[in-house]
């Protein structure tokens, strides 16, 4: 089953591809994907990367995270499940 990571403090620059083959070395990666603005297609700073097994989602944690891609220092976790902590929706809806 893969694993979902959450990938924060990503460069602007960065892209879906330079996100997978940063984690390619480390294991076997399912998908990858930088999140862009829907208006403008600029990165918002975070992706995600799904791992196919745990192992490789536990080995991409402990030696991609706090670690330099692309001159910026990144966030490596596993991410969260729909409805848990991490909100994106930022306060949309709630007025």
């Amino acid at each position: 089953m893969a694993i979902k990571l959450f990938v924060g403090g990503l460069a602007f620059s960065t892209s879906t591809e330079s996100l997978r083959s940063a984690f390619a070395a480390i294991g076997s990666v399912e998908s990858a994907s930088v999140v862009t603005d829907r208006d403008t297609g600029q990165s918002r700073g975070f992706g995600f990367v799904e791992m196919a097994t745990s192992e490789d989602a536990e080995q991409a944690i402990s030696k991609l995270n706090n670690t330099v891609l692309e001159g910026r220092s990144i966030k490596v976790e596993k991410a969260n499940a729909p409805g848990g902590g991490r909100s994106g929706g930022g306060g949309r809806g709630r007025w």
